[in-house]
């Protein structure tokens, strides 16, 4: 039903996540990101209210291991969550319960965790993990890159119909927060998106910092 990859910039501090599933709309659903504090997926039978839970506790000062571990002990319902969580200094956890569907697997790297439900093959967050780590440049470059890997490795054993990438950075908001909601190649439109957006990023933060510094793109009336 989904795979999906969070990770830390070491170089920047930025945290990220991408994801793809049948299922449409999976990004609303699954992404979780926040600045400083780190980055969640909460996938499979999807509980979303796990995403924010989770980065409460980082942002209380626990690890990865240790968040997860106090979101996840008692918790009803649990064996059929799948949870991904990397932390401000790159530790990483992984659940993936008992009643987790079809085929999954995990794999975790240095600074990033990748995991998948009704996965082709067990091998593909292995895929997306080595991927990312020997990408380079910007941290929404290295997920899309992990991404695509993760879909030539096998991806879910069905069509994918949503992707998104989503990434924190200094500010309250996200730096990106890119989603197709249901398409017929989700990721290689992800990755257009992606290519359009990716030039005019830092444009967007400066119109809300500084709106009198902001450039204009050409639209009638924005002179």
């Amino acid at each position: 039903m989904t795979f999906s990859l969070v990770a830390r910039c070491a170089r920047t501090g930025q945290f990220g996540m991408v994801i793809s599933s049948s299922s449409p709309a999976v990004a609303a659903r699954c992404a979780h990101v926040r600045a400083g504090v780190g980055a969640v997926a909460s996938q499979n039978i999807t509980d979303p209210a796990l995403g924010p839970l989770l980065l409460d506790r980082l942002d209380e000062g626990l690890s990865a291991p240790d968040a997860l571990k106090s979101v996840t002990q008692g918790r009803k319902h649990i064996d059929y969550r799948q949870l991904l969580v990397v932390d401000r200094t790159g530790q990483t956890a992984i659940h993936s319960g008992k009643q987790v569907l079809g085929l999954w697997g995990e794999a975790q790297g240095v600074d990033c965790a990748a995991g998948g439900n009704l996965l082709a093959n067990e091998l593909v967050p292995l895929a997306m993990v080595e991927a990312f780590t020997s990408a380079t440049g910007h941290l929404g470059e290295r997920l899309m890159q992990a991404l695509e890997a993760g879909l030539k490795a096998g991806g879910e054993a069905g069509p994918v119909h949503s992707a998104g990438l989503k990434v924190a950075d200094r500010l309250s908001w996200p730096l990106i927060d890119l989603r197709i909601d249901w398409a017929e190649h989700p990721i290689q439109m992800l990755r257009t998106t992606w290519d359009i957006y990716a030039p005019q990023m830092a444009a967007y933060v400066q119109r809300a910092e500084d709106p009198t510094q902001a450039p204009s793109y050409g639209v009638p009336g924005d002179e």
